[in-house]
């Protein structure tokens, strides 16, 4: 007696292709890469002054956080103020071309603030922008 070892076309038309949803799924990677912005945010919410004569920045990479008590924030982590020059320039290093700008509470005392903007100059950042909020008209 012998047995038959040949598969019915059956089962040999069961398996399926993944090569279109691996297609799709790398895209999708590709696309949300792309798209994805890469804005160091200060990990602080602050109240920002308002001011009539704002103007929006469209690019900017990094972000300082400035509380009213002092503290100061810089990717989601609290920083020393004599800190703020060395994580600026790494921070730029990654992106020469944004900008840095510098959010501020209104309550902020002003050697505070000073002291930010020396640190970022020394950082080689000619001009830090301060965040403020628009008054409504």
């Amino acid at each position: 007696m012998r047995r038959r070892s040949s598969r019915s076309s059956v089962e040999q038309s069961a398996d399926i292709d993944m090569t279109p949803m691996l297609d799709i799924v790398f895209i999708m990677l590709i696309f949300f890469i792309v798209t994805t912005s890469f804005v160091k945010e200060s990990g602080v919410d602050v109240n920002r002054p308002s001011a009539q004569t704002g103007v929006t920045k469209a690019q900017a990479n990094v972000i300082i956080g400035i509380k009213a008590n002092g503290e100061v924030w810089i990717d989601k982590r609290l920083v020393d103020v004599r800190a703020v020059r060395a994580n600026v320039s790494r921070l730029r290093a990654e992106n020469p071309l944004g900008s840095v700008i510098i959010a501020a509470d209104r309550e902020t005392k002003t050697h505070h603030l000073v002291a930010v903007i020396d640190q970022v100059r020394l950082a080689g950042v000619p001009a830090p922008v301060i965040a403020t909020e628009s008054e409504a008209q």
